[in-house]
């Protein structure tokens, strides 16, 4: 007697392998059948197995209109079947997105990041005043911090100001102010400080419990 054993690696490949091969031979079976009236009934019915094996997803917006787009692609866009939502095409499917733009980094000073340029052009866009003026002493003192992170311990306002001045293209220009920005040894304070209660926050001294010191085994 013999057997006729069918391994995976003879069979198709599965469009959506969620799903698993049943549902994939019953997509396969209906589109094979004659009849539109019998391909309509039994697609209905495989939405429904679909949406049972799927339950998680019944939270989602448009749950049944996944359902069928994914059954016209396990069908490979052959299904000729009345859905009640538009039918997806092949080539929407393969359609390449749009490549997206990489951000633009600050300039040669890394350091600061991308944010201090948002606050930049922020600042920019406000009418002078006390407000401004505030916002760009703002900005400076958290270019300051930022540089001392990752450079060196002190650093000379003057730095900061010339920085600040090449990121917004001349438009703030602080190095004739006789103001001078938060000490370094502030800064790096807050720094140290946030990094010791993380620490405090995460260690917790282990607690032993001596009710049962004396008990006897």
């Amino acid at each position: 007697m013999t057997f006729d054993l069918e391994y995976n690696s003879e069979r198709p490949l599965m469009i959506i392998p969620e799903y698993g091969r049943h549902i994939q031979k019953l997509v396969d079976h209906c589109v094979a059948l004659e009849t539109k009236e019998a391909r309509d009934k039994m697609a209905k019915s495989i939405v429904d197995v679909m949406g049972n094996l799927q339950p998680h997803l019944r939270d989602v917006p448009d749950f049944k209109h996944k359902l069928w787009d994914q059954l016209y692609i396990m069908s490979d866009f052959q299904l000729d079947a009345e859905s009640p939502y538009p039918q997806p095409s092949k080539e929407e499917l393969q359609e390449k997105p749009e490549a997206l733009a990489y951000p633009k980094s600050a300039s040669r000073y890394r350091y600061y990041g991308n944010n201090i340029q948002t606050m930049i052009d922020i600042a920019l866009s406000w009418e002078a005043g006390d407000k401004k003026e505030a916002l760009v002493f703002t900005i400076a003192n958290h270019m300051k911090k930022c540089y001392l992170n990752w450079n060196k311990d002190t650093v000379d306002d003057a730095v900061i100001f010339k920085h600040l001045y090449d990121l917004s293209d001349g438009k703030l220009d602080l190095r004739e102010t006789e103001e001078a920005l938060s000490e370094s040894k502030n800064l790096l304070r807050k720094r140290n400080t946030q990094g010791q209660n993380n620490t405090k926050t995460a260690y917790k001294k282990p607690h032993h419990n001596n009710q049962n010191k004396n008990r006897k085994r």
